[in-house]
């Protein structure tokens, strides 16, 4: 059963049976059938086909981010942005796939060799709920300009999200099943991995699910790509502009309340200059409001879930009892819905719950270094290597320290993002693998050697 929950109100808005083993099997050769055909169609036909599927996104901008609003807590004003950037990922592949799989001759033996990039086939795509539209086309849209088609298994939060998006597809008159919503319960994945027609999978979500669905597809010898959420540093100096480093860190810990992969959630802070930007921090968090989702002035929503919300307070709480300090927030609100308030711990050090474990939502917590030394370090010292940011005005220091850092991208005196045009990804628990720019549209192509006599 797929439960939607209103986390402004805790209160049920559907459930709805998930597909049973012959709807699942009947889904996915849905989109088994319709690969052939899509992979024989012209890329720039594909190319058509996405740039349409862009244009219905934003005609329904309103309803799907009212759609978010309500199933996961997204302030408006943030899932409008969403929509316009998941059409953006798509247009950008529709203006570049061509570029990015042409043919890459290269010398031998041979009267001419070169390297081909066709599709796999269908993949399974298994979705978290915190950006329902994003992380959805930041899979699609890459895999389908390539050739692919597209099984959906969003995650069963969002329901209403992930039928959605199948339906823009069909008023985009895009090509009958070259993207499939699959509603199943969590318990079905194995069968949808292990079912012979999906070619590979793309999966976003906690390490523990990472896991799994790594030795599952293994064990079937099937590629994967992995994001595995983290645990990003951000990394202030002293010689840093601290307004410009406050505002963003601010930003990057808050938005979407906290509930971000690549959110800067340990700020790792040079002596010098600590107690300066602890008080920076704390008035910029003081003046975020907190409240519904549907209002424009509202900067923080709910957690999507309660279990989620009582994991961030007990890992908050246990932190507090390890010797952090909490400026702001830190209590659960008493009141309907799933809120947890904006909150700053500071003093918080590498034995601590906020430092050793990812905090999924509006919890920022800041650590002292003596130095930029102590700062990689520390940076450093984490299971994850999804994101990392440095400020400081050494342009030669933060480009030195940013190879030194353990991530899958730097930011230097800016926010940590994902951007079309650009390769997204982790290593150690963060996962692997890459998505989006020219690298993420190759992850799911055979990279295909041709030699001519």
């Amino acid at each position: 059963m797929l439960i939607a929950t209103n986390p402004c109100t805790g209160k049920i808005i559907a459930e709805t049976p998930g597909l049973n083993s012959v709807q699942l099997h009947e889904r996915i050769g849905d989109a088994f059938r319709a690969a052939d055909s899509w992979q024989a169609t012209a890329i720039a036909e594909r190319a058509e086909v996405l740039r349409a599927v862009a244009t219905e996104l934003r005609a329904q901008k309103n309803h799907l981010a009212k759609l978010m609003c309500a199933e996961m807590g997204k302030p408006m004003k943030e899932g409008l942005a969403e929509v316009e950037k998941s059409a953006g990922c798509a247009d950008y592949y529709a203006e570049h796939a061509a570029e990015y799989l042409a043919p890459q001759t290269l010398p031998s033996d041979a009267s001419i060799s070169y390297i081909c990039h066709p599709p796999l086939g269908t993949l399974l795509g298994i979705l978290p709920w915190n950006a329902p539209l994003w992380l959805a086309f930041r899979y699609m849209a890459p895999a389908l300009m390539a050739g692919n088609t597209c099984v959906m298994k969003h995650d069963p939060n969002v329901p209403a999200c992930a039928e959605a998006i199948a339906k823009v597809f069909k008023d985009a008159g895009a090509p009958a099943n070259i993207m499939v919503n699959l509603p199943i319960d969590n318990d079905a994945i194995e069968t949808a991995i292990r079912d012979p027609r999906i070619a590979a999978v793309s999966f976003t979500g906690s390490g523990t699910a990472g896991r799994k669905v790594a030795a599952i597809a293994g064990s079937e010898i099937k590629p994967t790509v992995l994001e595995l959420g983290g645990s990003d540093p951000c990394i202030v100096l002293a010689d840093a502009d601290l307004n410009a480093a406050a505002d963003t860190a601010v930003l990057s810990r808050m938005i979407n309340a906290g509930q971000s992969c690549i959110a800067a959630k340990r700020i790792i802070v040079e002596n010098s200059i600590y107690d300066e930007f602890v008080t920076m921090l704390k008035t910029r968090m003081a003046k975020l409001k907190m409240g519904d989702p549907m209002h424009d002035d509202t900067d923080i929503g709910p957690i999507a879930r309660d279990d989620l919300r009582q994991n961030l307070h007990r890992q908050v709480t246990e932190s507090i009892e390890a010797g952090a300090k909490c400026l702001l927030g830190g209590e659960m609100p008493n009141s309907p819905g799933f809120f947890y308030p904006p909150t700053l711990l500071t003093d918080v050090t590498e034995n601590m719950c906020a430092f050793r474990e990812e905090t999924f939502g509006p919890v920022m917590a800041v650590i002292r270094a003596a130095d930029i030394e102590e700062a990689i370090q520390l940076a450093n010292e984490t299971p994850y290597g999804l994101g990392a940011a440095i400020w400081s005005g050494n342009a030669e220091l933060a480009a030195k320290t940013a190879e030194r850092l353990e991530a899958g991208q730097v930011a230097i005196n800016g926010i940590v993002k994902t951007d079309s045009r650009l390769p997204s990804g982790g290593i150690k628990g963060s996962g692997y693998g890459r998505e989006l720019g020219p690298h993420g549209i190759k992850e799911f192509v055979n990279t295909k050697q041709v030699w001519v006599k």
